[in-house]
């Protein structure tokens, strides 16, 4: 009686009668162990597993991993220029909330100017504690207590526009007094206005070419 390579007595001498092995071949592979399968993706610059389009701690983009945005290199198209709006701001406090009695209107808030470079810039406070130094940063003095650490990122294009996005800040965002839904890209360009905190207003300017 045959014995095939895995042992086995078999009456046949073409395949084994308990395996099923092909007689006086080689012997079976052994099974390869499966690889793990994927874990979830970390942000690459502050390793948090990633919860959306936009890092929870940082505000990293991770589709920024297809085709690099092309910068012009003839320099800066457009700046955000920061102030303080008395009118949006006795707005908020009509519309009222849990914390509208406690805002007040700083008495001084200088203009400040914000080159937009980059592939994004993210618009909000800096916290030591998640890591997060927003490119355009509302942390003041004056602070608007209404800015979340990450309230907005602005996106470039292509083109050399710029697309705004809300990834989900606590009291929203506004284009031109429309109220920007999250996580939904609105394009922006110069002369827009963003409104943003209790009294914080973005105007994107365009710059030297």
């Amino acid at each position: 009686m045959a014995t095939c390579p895995q042992g086995h007595p078999s009456g046949a001498d073409d395949y084994c009668d308990v395996c099923g092995a092909q007689m006086g071949g080689a012997p079976a592979a052994a099974p390869q162990p499966q690889a793990p399968g994927p874990s979830a993706e970390a942000c690459p610059v502050c390793q948090t597993p990633r919860a959306g389009q936009f890092c929870e701690v940082c505000g990293h983009d991770f589709t920024g991993g297809g085709a690099p945005v092309s910068v012009p290199v003839t320099g800066v198209r457009f700046e955000a220029v920061t102030a303080a709006d008395r009118t949006y701001y006795e707005k908020v406090v009509a519309e009222g909330g849990p914390d509208a009695a406690a805002m007040a209107f700083p008495p001084y808030c200088p203009e400040r100017s914000f080159a937009l470079m980059g592939e994004q810039v993210r618009i909000g406070r800096r916290s030591r504690a998640r890591n997060l130094a927003p490119e355009i940063d509302l942390t003041g003095p004056p602070e608007d207590p209404g800015v979340s650490h990450l309230h907005a990122v602005l996106l470039a294009q292509p083109d050399g526009s710029w697309m705004l996005v809300d990834p989900g800040s606590s009291n929203g965002t506004q284009v031109n007094g429309r109220p920007v839904k999250v996580n939904v890209p609105v394009r922006v360009g110069a002369g827009d206005r963003i409104h943003l905190g209790a009294w914080t207003v973005i105007t994107i300017r365009e710059g030297t070419p």
